[in-house]
């Protein structure tokens, strides 16, 4: 993987709504674009064992994990007719109610800017070695299970 074509998918901490608005506001000059996807995870304040989630602590093997991001790029822009493909995922801690990932794709066309936002974040919960501790007010934790 070159320097050209790694992205930086790392934010620490949750996403800040003013970074979506602005990601959103740079497309308006593209033109050739009739469509945008996007995809906000958010973190969920769920009850597990009595106990309620107050945030979910990131980490992941960086090296290894951009590896698998840049394969997802690749196979999304040969398969579907992208003119743009954004992926951010937080590292840290996360707090309910916050964002933790965002997947945003752009096309010509609204079908494979819908059908592309839809498989990478599927390739992302399943291909992508990130990890989450899930704590509790009370300050225990247990390692989170990827859900459908």
């Amino acid at each position: 993987m070159t320097s050209k074509n790694k992205k930086n998918v790392f934010v620490e901490g949750a996403i800040d709504a003013r970074f979506i608005c602005d990601s959103i506001k740079k497309h308006g000059s593209k033109t050739n674009i009739g469509a945008h996807s996007i995809f906000l995870g958010q973190v969920r304040g769920d009850l597990i064992q009595g106990k309620t989630v107050c945030a979910i602590d990131y980490s992941t093997y960086t090296e290894m994990a951009e590896k698998e991001f840049y394969k997802i790029r690749e196979f999304a822009f040969s398969k579907f007719d992208l003119e743009c493909l954004h992926i951010y995922h937080s590292l840290g801690k996360v707090n309910k109610g916050e964002i933790n990932m965002f997947v945003f794709t752009s096309s010509k066309h609204r079908k494979a800017s819908f059908d592309s936002c839809i498989e990478i974040v599927e390739m992302i919960k399943s291909n992508v070695p990130i990890f989450g501790k899930e704590i509790f007010d009370d300050g225990t934790f247990v390692w989170k299970e990827n859900t459908i």
